[in-house]
């Protein structure tokens, strides 16, 4: 299977890149998932344009993807073995290392607001299940109801898997944002209903700093989507960043992630990086990934799949 690192031009000043997750989206639904990823980096952008963090970028970035029912998080979440929602969500400010996580939260509109309060709280970095839930409701947020998050979509696809008998990933997939704003911080935010017919408890890599999500300033900022235990078995996030402080093309380091993902597990997906000082870059290897991006000194956001 070929990696595809595309995305199109450089980016220098403030920037932000979102990605709607790696899979493989129907070629009739491509161009309304590639539209969703811009409007929600033009979300990002309007942020940065004004002189706002990196942090509340990425932010923004993910909740209006969460509020989309075409993806898998939040609203449109997929479904685990018992026909049940439960939601992974993690954000990092690269400038403190601050970083809030949530796992197998049941319904909650928006798991990435959760996440940022986990960060802003400061005792714990990671909460789950009902733990998540309790911490969530202690701090204002309402609980949602399956049938309020549940879509057509996601209740047919689990349960064409659940006829199969086996678990899959989900064309809609993870939702995430990396942002720099105009001081050269960064910060990155991941969002997840997770597999398809997951085990109940299942957490992937979303809300696992190093894996789906990391950021730091000098390294950059990165946001991972595909098979989770993957993205776990090579702390793919932290290795990229890593990657990046040699001032090397995010581009190339996120075909180069890929690459390395591949080799090393079989596993398949997409990464979205942010440099530290100047471009982003973004890469996968299934058959598409929707995203969207915009920076400083571009005329209107970008986007594709």
């Amino acid at each position: 299977m070929s990696v595809t690192a595309s995305w199109g031009g450089e980016a220098t000043g403030w920037a932000v890149l979102v990605h709607g997750g790696a899979g493989s989206v129907p070629e009739d639904r491509r161009t309304a998932h590639a539209e969703g990823c811009k409007r929600a980096a033009e979300a990002g952008a309007e942020i940065l344009r004004n002189g706002g963090s990196a942090l509340d970028a990425a932010q923004e970035a993910a909740r209006v993807l969460e509020d989309d029912p075409k993806y898998n998080a939040g609203t449109g979440a997929c479904l685990n073995e018992d026909g049940q929602i439960e939601l992974d969500a993690s954000i990092m400010d690269g400038t403190t290392l601050r970083a809030g996580a949530i796992g197998a939260l049941p319904p909650f509109k928006n798991p990435i607001l959760i996440a940022r309060r986990v960060l802003e709280h400061g005792r714990h970095v990671l909460y789950v299940a009902e733990g998540a839930a309790r911490f969530a409701k202690a701090n204002g947020f309402q609980p949602s109801t399956l049938e309020a998050m549940l879509t057509d979509s996601a209740k047919k696809h689990w349960e064409t898997v659940r006829a199969k008998g086996n678990a899959a990933g989900f064309a809609g997939g993870t939702i995430g944002a990396v942002a720099r704003d105009v001081h050269g911080h960064v910060a990155a935010a991941t969002s997840t209903g997770g597999t398809t017919n997951k085990a109940v408890g299942r957490i992937g890599d979303t809300p696992i700093l190093g894996a789906g999500t990391w950021a730091e300033d000098g390294a950059g900022a990165a946001s991972a989507t595909g098979v989770g235990e993957a993205m776990m078995r090579t702390c793919l996030c932290k290795t990229a960043s890593d990657w990046m402080r040699a001032g090397e093309h995010p581009e190339a380091i996120a075909k180069r992630a890929i690459e390395h993902l591949m080799e090393k597990t079989k596993g398949t997906g997409g990464l979205i990086l942010v440099g530290p000082r100047t471009n982003l870059g973004l890469a996968r290897s299934t058959e598409s990934m929707s995203w969207g991006a915009m920076a400083a000194g571009w005329s209107e956001a970008r986007c594709g799949v």
